[in-house]
């Protein structure tokens, strides 16, 4: 815990770092497509309000793109019937035109600088183990943890997990030879950096050493872990903080011990889920400590006594939380330990809370003051404004899924919709 109790936020590294900036929590892709986002856009078409089921989306891994390829593919549910049938391309500009009115032009140019430092990196830096690269769920896993999200039920995954305080979950995942290995590729990184005297970006603002995954190559793979063994769980544990709209994140690795970070204050992430597993080595200490969850305003108040919670590392176990949930690292007191650590985001949900804090502005103060009521809890209630067009007899109050709150934001660009 920090030396005043208050709570930081572990975040990617700031801009001035060579550019990585917040853009993790948006994509983080290798390229550009082509077209002028300083063209007016002027759209005939309107987001769909629920997403299309029975549409399967189109990859876009081979494409060089602005943001994370699963963006799109996600995004592709909602659109309108006439946009399913055109091109791949025709799609990709559409959506992307979408996806620019949310960033900034500076956070477009530290994309467009952490997209070159990359690709530097990718292109001189020679992997050890290529088979780490793309996703092998037999040699990776363990048998367990395999056949429960193979049969992708909550009955399956409480069978292989431990609730050992409230939003904290535990489980044995990787094998033994995967962490291995990992540890080797991140050993022989960490060498060529030396030896190129390549200067690199750390994992985020509170982390001194460790490596970003992937900017070594490792995203394809960190993905497929994120969208085919992490999100299902979400779904079903974390669904009311986006757990099934993950679309994005940031893949890490963390080293404490003799010559390393040693320990690691009171913090919350900059995820919507966090998957944090120790690869070894051997070590004391280290303990991981959690506070219980709050929102942004009540983050450093104190702790109820059932959500003081110690938890010990082990090798190749998971432990799986909100990446709101207060937590931080005692001191490794001998040996090395290094996790792998995955922020899991959710375009969707960020989107729907700015919107939230917007429209709260103009909703009746009974229902702030049942907001502020409710302000530490979870679930939250997501109310939400939607009157119509200022008629005060058209005023109602909706329990809003994340999906409808997408859409009404989404509609604001797309049809310049009334600010209610």
């Amino acid at each position: 815990m920090s030396t005043d109790g208050s709570a930081d936020r572990r975040e990617d590294p700031p801009p001035q770092n060579n550019g990585s900036g917040a853009i993790a929590s948006i994509g983080g892709g290798n390229g550009v497509v082509s077209g002028d986002s300083s063209r007016p856009f002027v759209p005939s078409q309107r987001l769909r309000l629920n997403p299309n089921k029975d549409h399967k989306p189109d990859n876009y891994d081979d494409l060089q793109l602005d943001f994370n390829p699963s963006i799109f593919s996600s995004l592709e549910r909602y659109l309108p019937p006439s946009m399913l049938s055109v091109s791949r391309e025709a799609k990709v500009q559409f959506m992307r035109e979408i996806l620019l009115r949310y960033l900034p032009q500076g956070e477009q140019t530290r994309a467009q600088r952490h997209r070159e430092y990359r690709q530097k990196i990718i292109s001189n830096y020679q992997p050890l183990h290529r088979e780490l690269y793309a996703m092998h769920p037999a040699t990776f896993f363990v048998p367990q943890f395999l056949k429960a999200i193979n049969d992708n039920t909550e009955e399956s995954f409480r069978s292989i997990m431990s609730e050992p305080s409230p939003g904290v979950y535990t489980f044995e995942m990787f094998q033994p030879h995967f962490c291995e290995l990992l540890l080797h590729e991140v050993e022989n990184f960490e060498n060529w950096v030396n030896e190129a005297k390549f200067r690199i970006m750390r994992p985020n603002t509170m982390n001194k050493f460790g490596a970003v995954l992937d900017d070594f190559g490792l995203e394809t793979m960190l993905d497929k872990l994120m969208e085919g063994f992490i999100r299902p769980i979400s779904k079903v544990f974390f669904s009311e903080v986006g757990g099934s709209t993950l679309d994005s994140h940031h893949g890490f690795v963390v080293e404490y011990g003799k010559d390393r970070d040693v320990d690691l204050g009171f913090h919350v992430d900059d995820s919507e889920v966090t998957l944090n597993v120790c690869l070894g080595k051997e070590f004391s200490g280290g303990e991981l400590f959690f506070r219980g969850t709050r929102c942004d305003k009540h983050v450093n108040t104190g702790s109820q006594s059932e959500e003081i919670f110690d938890y010990s590392h082990v090798p190749g176990k998971a432990v799986l939380h909100r990446g709101r949930h207060r937590h931080g690292a005692r001191a490794t007191t001998a040996g090395h330990r290094i996790n792998l650590l995955l922020w899991c985001r959710s375009s969707v949900f960020r989107e729907m809370k700015k919107y939230q804090k917007i429209s709260l502005a103009g909703v009746e103060s009974a229902i702030v003051k049942r907001m502020k009521g409710n302000a530490c809890q979870l679930p939250l209630p997501n109310w939400n404004y939607l009157g119509g067009r200022g008629n005060p007899q058209h005023k109602q109050f909706r329990f809003c899924n994340f999906h409808v709150l997408m859409y009404i934001s989404m509609a604001q660009v797309l049809i310049k919709a009334p600010k209610y």
